[in-house]
């Protein structure tokens, strides 16, 4: 599990600094949390701004974490409290100064799990909606039954401790069937790797693995991007 968030991380990042070569500038972290890229932005001279939307009262409490550490935030992040109970998306980051115009990243990292499919989903729509085009990365877990026993044990015993801390894990998806309503949804480019083929890119595993189940990373393009 560890290695699998560092992999993730390294694999948002890495698709990050292609697109600003791209010519990106706007980056939004979606349920930022502790999230800590906008305090070491490697971007920022080059004008790369970053969003962080996450729920008013996490965002706030993040802040005060920050203020008792001495973290002044950048002069390159905007905080977007967002209570989605209240104002979507595409309006929250409209009023924090976002450009839907212009082409922009999104990190969704740590997430998804926890939301309904259909929240997934209107998310990804937003997204790819933007009519300034946009890449979006985001984790996911592959459905319990496609474990073997040992691994399902397992899986099972942390699926109840973050229950038990009133955070379920509610979504998972089969690696094609996700790929296919992606493009159903409006992206184009599709890139999912599973543990085999991120152990082959970051720890030197056989890149012939066969594909193992488990969590995945999604690198998701939309259409008006790729224009």
């Amino acid at each position: 599990m560890r290695l699998f968030i560092a992999a993730r991380s390294r694999f948002a990042e890495d698709a990050l600094d292609a697109a600003v070569a791209a010519g990106v500038r706007q980056l939004v972290v979606l349920g930022a949390g502790l999230d800590t890229f906008a305090y070491r932005n490697p971007h920022s001279a080059m004008g790369l701004t970053v969003f962080e939307v996450d729920h008013p009262s996490t965002q706030a409490w993040k802040r005060e974490r920050l203020a008792a550490a001495g973290i002044d935030p950048p002069p390159s992040l905007t905080f977007v409290p967002v209570d989605f109970a209240q104002r979507t998306l595409t309006d929250g980051l409209r009023a924090a100064g976002f450009d839907p115009h212009r082409p922009s990243f999104f990190s969704w990292l740590g997430v998804v799990p926890y939301l309904t499919r259909e929240n997934v989903f209107a998310t990804l729509r937003s997204v790819a909606e933007l009519p300034g085009g946009a890449e979006i990365v985001f984790d996911y877990g592959d459905p319990p039954s496609a474990l073997p026993p040992d691994e399902r044990a397992a899986h099972d015993v942390r699926a109840a401790r973050v229950a038990a801390l009133g955070e379920p894990w509610l979504t998972y998806f089969d690696a094609d069937q996700l790929a296919a309503d992606l493009r159903d949804t409006g992206f184009t480019t599709v890139e999912d790797l599973g543990r085999s083929a991120l152990a082959a890119r970051y720890f030197g595993a056989p890149a012939n693995t066969p594909r193992q189940p488990g969590a995945h990373v999604v690198r998701a393009v939309s259409s008006t991007r790729q224009r």
